[in-house]
């Protein structure tokens, strides 16, 4: 949505690789309008009125477009280039935008973000971790399932009528909590959940929690890829992942990447021995972390650039280099290593910091499809096949697709010598 100068807010038209929600509330209640014959000018009329509804009800959007389905909504609010694409994604919550940003309360020493990067889940079951296999879509992700028609209907589903009018979120009752994000939707972009990993001492809590606040650490979409980003200008003192560092000269990195280890099915023999095939089924639907000998190929490794605010009006998205540099790798199952720097560093004059990403081969992944979009001959969307969270999907079907598992470095912060 955009937000005008009076503070109120409108629906913006599509743009090339992406459909506003708002935009396609629209065109559903047009099209609806067609169908029934209503004139032309009433038409334009209540497809602008569903727009500014959509975009009036906030994140309960889709509630204003009465019967509506998940396919009606084709691939709205996507970011069609992202990796694993979110649902409804926000360019301006994103960590890359947050770290591009400064708080110029002080002019003199402004504020800026210090973070480094884990990967997780938003799993209930207390079972984490389980992005190390792409099986059992019931039981490894986070989404809801529903086995049978009545619960989906009371729990999820849109049984009103698809009438060509748009209901403003003001004028309907008893919503629940449930219904208020579009959770039906929301079953095609499930995953199973990344990792954190850190670069700490030992294994005990005590070096765990300080690996964690040093920002020694990375996180990976769910494959236990390994990751090592350092700058090395000063050869007798590398600078890990998360230092905050200055140099008079520019910048050295090194990022060395390994990929996961091929699974093998099942749990090893040290774990069925451990707990009874009843437990392993309670803790991981008899699926363990069951490494063979082989890795996985490192296909690429990526270095983002982001260069933090140092006036007002600097446009955060033009901060952001992603990626900056792009190597591909050899095809090496001991992994992908590169150096490289920075020559403009210093003619900038300004703080920049710096991550690594590291992308494996592509292999199946549970949702790795998202919607799985069918599109013309211009690439538009045209029909989705969604992966749903109830018995129109059978609980066997993990929608598997094809994705390149990665990792992401914590940056390194990098400000020139006074």
């Amino acid at each position: 949505m955009t937000e005008l100068a009076d503070g109120s807010r409108s629906c913006p038209p599509p743009t090339e690789g992406y459909l506003p929600c708002c935009w396609q509330a629209g065109n559903i209640i047009a099209q609806r309008c067609a169908a029934t014959g209503i004139d032309t000018a009433e038409c334009e009329r209540l497809t602008s009125e569903a727009r500014q509804n959509f975009v009036d009800a906030g994140i309960s959007g889709h509630l204003t477009v009465p019967g509506q389905q998940v396919t009606d909504w084709l691939n709205c609010g996507q970011c069609e280039d992202c990796f694993a694409e979110p649902m409804d994604h926000r360019p301006m919550t994103t960590g890359q935008y947050a770290l591009a940003l400064s708080n110029f309360d002080d002019p003199e020493q402004p504020l800026r973000f210090r973070f480094g990067f884990i990967g997780a889940s938003d799993n209930h079951g207390g079972s984490p971790g389980t992005g190390y296999k792409e099986v059992n879509r019931q039981r490894f992700v986070d989404g809801l399932m529903l086995a049978n028609e009545g619960m989906a209907k009371r729990m999820m589903r849109d049984t009103r009528d698809p009438v060509p009018v748009s209901i403003p979120l003001s004028e309907q009752q008893d919503v629940g909590l449930n219904m208020q994000r579009n959770m039906e939707r929301q079953s095609s972009f499930w995953m199973t959940g990344g990792l954190v990993a850190t670069h700490s001492a030992g294994r005990n809590r005590e070096a765990i929690w300080a690996s964690l606040k040093n920002r020694e650490v990375y996180a990976t979409s769910g494959d236990r890829i390994l990751l090592w980003f350092d700058e090395v200008s000063q050869h007798n003192q590398p600078a890990p992942m998360g230092s905050e560092i200055s140099r008079e000269q520019a910048p050295k990195f090194r990022v060395t990447a390994v990929g996961a280890f091929e699974q093998k099915p099942g749990c090893p023999d040290y774990a069925k021995e451990a707990l009874r095939a009843q437990r392993l089924d309670a803790l991981c639907a008899g699926e363990c972390f069951n490494p063979g000998e082989q890795r996985k190929l490192i296909e690429r490794i990526e270095i983002v650039r982001i260069r933090p605010q140092i006036h007002p009006a600097e446009d955060p998205g033009q901060l952001i280099d992603d990626p900056w540099l792009s190597f591909d790798c050899q095809a090496d199952p001991m992994g992908c290593e590169v150096e490289i720097t920075d020559p403009s560093f210093l003619s900038a004059g300004r703080e920049t910091l710096y991550y690594a990403r590291a992308i494996q081969q592509e292999s199946l992944a549970i949702n790795g499809g998202g919607l799985r979009c069918e599109t013309d001959a211009s690439g538009q969307c045209i029909r989705v096949n969604p992966c749903y969270g109830d018995y129109r999907t059978s609980l066997a079907d993990d929608c598997l697709a094809p994705l390149g598992e990665r990792a992401w470095s914590s940056p390194i912060f990098v400000r020139p010598a006074e």
